[in-house]
């Protein structure tokens, strides 16, 4: 939408807006550790907040707002919960057959390599003996040796675990007030827009909610359909873990690449401990190649496909900078809050050029040109 006569970008205009952001880019890189838990429970409302607004219209007016509110935040929650407890049976299984094998699989993979290195004439030696030892020495230890080790890293590391607890209590209680008072919220945003510049915000914000609202729903589709692929798969290979495996993987790659990769580093460890073969490899490679594939092919050119519109460099950037100015969270939230940033930017471009600071330049070139002809 091109941007109305009194709002035309001048030199001095966007000196200022250039200010402004500055300004807010420093205060936001100040305050991120602050605003981390306000900034993830924003994005949770909004992702949350058609699903508040259809259970009250489906409720109807019996039915207080707030129960509508704690009963989406309850299960939200329990969505995330759910998620993490899908990892407690694949640890309490792996756990004991780590301690067993692992010594046998660092011999073989001595007897491996080192005969490989010999044929390239490199003189080096894997001496397994010493890192065996280490491990077994670690993972042998009784429970009262891993509590003082746990306790002592808390006295080292307390200030990150405060930080760890205070976010896992903000960040619910932040999504509870954002949720029963989501409406006040954005009226109060919407005031504070001059009236000259509504008509731009609106479209504006329309197109952020289409871009954002598809992108959320094709990337359920996505979650969904790699889930019951990669269980599918690795149950056909006689994977025992397959299902807790297969269904955090699928749900994990929400988070672009980490999660990928924490569900493939859990089938590898679990095919090398129960298989102890090449099988465990052949598997992995099987399994999260095609998946990958038919992720990267199929399924998000066409549940999601480029409505987002951000290039794959972008995309790697976008969790690279999200991750630096925020840790964990910011990678959360980098692909969404780069939808937004990506809308704004094409809104700027295009003000750019609709402004006379780029027509002006043109049309003395073209004068010019008619002058000499």
């Amino acid at each position: 939408m091109p941007l109305r006569p009194s709002a035309t970008l001048t030199p001095q205009r966007l000196a200022a807006w250039c200010a402004v952001g500055l300004a807010l880019v420093v205060v936001f890189w100040l305050l991120a550790p602050v605003l981390a838990p306000f900034v993830v429970a924003a994005v949770l409302a909004y992702a949350l907040q058609p699903l508040v607004r259809r259970l009250q219209a489906f409720c109807g007016p019996r039915v207080p707002a707030m129960v509508s509110v704690v009963l989406v935040e309850l299960l939200a929650l329990m969505a995330v919960l759910g998620l993490a407890l899908l990892l407690v049976p694949v640890l309490v299984r792996e756990w004991p057959q780590i301690q067993q094998q692992l010594p046998l699989l660092m011999d073989r993979l001595q007897n491996s390599i080192n005969p490989l290195l010999q044929q390239w004439g490199l003189n080096l030696s894997l001496d397994m003996g010493s890192l065996k030892a280490q491990l077994m020495k670690y993972l042998s230890a009784n429970r009262d040796d891993l509590l003082d080790s746990a306790l002592s890293s808390l006295k080292l590391g307390g200030s990150v675990a405060m930080a760890v607890l205070g976010n896992a209590v903000l960040i619910p209680v932040a999504l509870f007030y954002l949720l029963s008072d989501w409406e006040r919220v954005v009226g109060m945003v919407v005031q504070l827009v001059p009236p000259s510049w509504r008509p731009s915000y609106d479209a504006f914000m329309h197109e952020c909610d289409a871009v954002l609202g598809q992108y959320l729903r094709g990337q359920l589709l996505v979650m969904l359909a790699l889930a019951v692929f990669y269980a599918a798969g690795l149950g056909l290979f006689g994977l025992e873990l397959a299902l807790p495996i297969g269904v955090f993987t699928g749900l994990a790659v929400f988070v672009p690449y980490l999660g990928f990769g924490l569900g493939l580093l859990l089938a590898l460890l679990a095919g090398l401990l129960q298989f102890a073969s090449l099988k465990a490899l052949v598997m992995v490679g099987v399994v999260y190649g095609l998946g990958q594939l038919v992720e990267s092919f199929l399924l998000t050119p066409r549940w999601v496909g480029e409505r987002i519109g951000l290039h794959p460099l972008a995309v790697i950037f976008a969790l690279l900078a999200f991750g630096q100015l925020l840790g964990f969270i910011g990678v959360l939230i980098a692909l969404p809050a780069s939808a937004v940033l990506l809308v704004a930017l094409r809104r700027i471009r295009q003000g750019y050029f609709d402004s006379a600071l780029y027509r002006a330049p043109i049309a003395k070139s073209l004068n010019e040109g008619a002058d000499a002809a």
